[in-house]
């Protein structure tokens, strides 16, 4: 099994680095090499591949000067021309070993048009398109393409760990609040995030089971979302809801 070692950039970010028993390891989404780098040094780890789930700054920033620290690199990523440093590109379901581990890999657009996602080991790894309590912002897809997206990542085990690419629960749970006041998981939930905020602690990863459970962007079949929802406009269908959702999030 491979070990999962969280690595923060910028201000919410988590690059993710995955340490095989061998002192080989992989790195997911770095959009700083700085910190990758130090963590690399002081753990005596060698580089082998890289995976990235999509285009933006802060999640592909620090690979050219890591291709530079480390000229085998192999680098996977979604296949498009937005890429010039993926020497792996992938598409929907497509399928490579590293570190023994077979990741499948999942087509999510919403947030990008062509963002993937990552899954092995019962482990997910997926970019900005699901977070824990809310799910990315659409910057190049529709509210169709994300609702789709967030369904093929709930197909998974409950037991999935998720590991998102930035620490946003504790904002998004107030969202969640808002949309579901008397889930009651949700706001044990809740508290227990504000436990681990107020002491630095991260909430990743969370679990597909959790988000289930909690996530309004996932319960758009729920009549306590839809209700929740009603009082900005009448929902009928589960896109309907999500959409509203959505805009709704991006206001509040």
């Amino acid at each position: 099994m491979l070990s999962i070692l969280n690595i923060p950039a910028f201000n919410d970010n988590y690059i993710w680095l995955l340490e095989a028993n061998d002192n080989h390891c992989a790195i997911i989404d770095p959009g700083n090499a700085v910190p990758v780098l130090e963590v690399l040094e002081e753990r005596g780890l060698h580089l082998d591949a890289i995976l990235i789930t999509h285009h933006h700054h802060d999640h592909v920033g620090g690979v050219p000067k890591l291709k530079a620290c480390f000229h085998d690199l192999t680098v996977y990523g979604p296949t498009t021309t937005r890429f010039p440093y993926v020497t792996h590109p992938l598409s929907n379901n497509g399928k490579f070993v590293l570190f023994n581990s077979i990741f499948t890999v999942f087509q999510v657009p919403g947030h990008t048009r062509d963002h993937i996602a990552y899954y092995a080991d019962g482990m997910l790894f997926c970019g900005d398109t699901l977070f824990s309590g809310g799910c990315g912002r659409l910057f190049e897809g529709t509210p169709a393409q994300m609702l789709a997206s967030l369904t093929i990542l709930t197909l998974l085990s409950d037991n999935t760990q998720v590991y998102c690419a930035h620490e946003y629960t504790q904002a998004n749970l107030k969202f969640a609040l808002a949309v579901e006041p008397n889930n009651f998981l949700l706001n044990q939930y809740a508290s227990d995030v504000n436990v681990l905020r107020t002491s630095g602690m991260s909430t990743i990863p969370s679990s597909i089971g959790k988000e289930k459970s909690i996530n309004p962007f996932l319960r758009t079949h729920y009549a306590s979302v839809k209700a929740g929802v009603k009082h900005r406009v009448e929902c009928t269908s589960d896109l309907d809801t999500f959409t509203t959702l959505r805009r709704w999030k991006d206001e509040f």
